[in-house]
């Protein structure tokens, strides 16, 4: 099992991945890799959880075979980059971003879909 030892809580299983999505009303998560790519998405993640406190904020690995519910979710279908970022709201996907973000763009994800 890759661990990325984020400073956000990070999921280690699917069953714990589907535990927090169906027991949370905002979820953000950001699947990735210790990469220029994802780690600013992390930091800003780290960042925003005082912030949106509606909101839980969880790391996943991409590598790991415990991500395949995000890797292979209809809503990632052609994403090319890394972070995938999966924002659920209610249980089900809301939004899913690809790639590098800003503040700026998280934040109007957050602000849009999980407010």
């Amino acid at each position: 099992m890759k661990y990325l030892r984020t400073n956000i809580r990070e999921i280690e299983t699917a069953a714990e991945l589907q535990k927090i999505i169906n027991e949370n009303e905002n979820v953000m998560v950001c699947c990735g890799r210790m990469g220029p790519m994802c780690i600013p998405v992390y930091e800003i993640m780290e960042e925003l959880e005082e912030e949106y406190d509606n909101v839980k904020f969880y790391s996943m690995a991409f590598d790991s075979p415990e991500s395949d519910m995000i890797r292979t979710a209809p809503e990632c279908r052609g994403f090319m980059g890394l972070p995938f970022t999966m924002y659920y709201k209610d249980g089900k996907v809301a939004k899913a971003t690809t790639s590098i973000q800003t503040m700026a763009q998280v934040k109007e994800n957050l602000d849009q879909y999980l407010s």
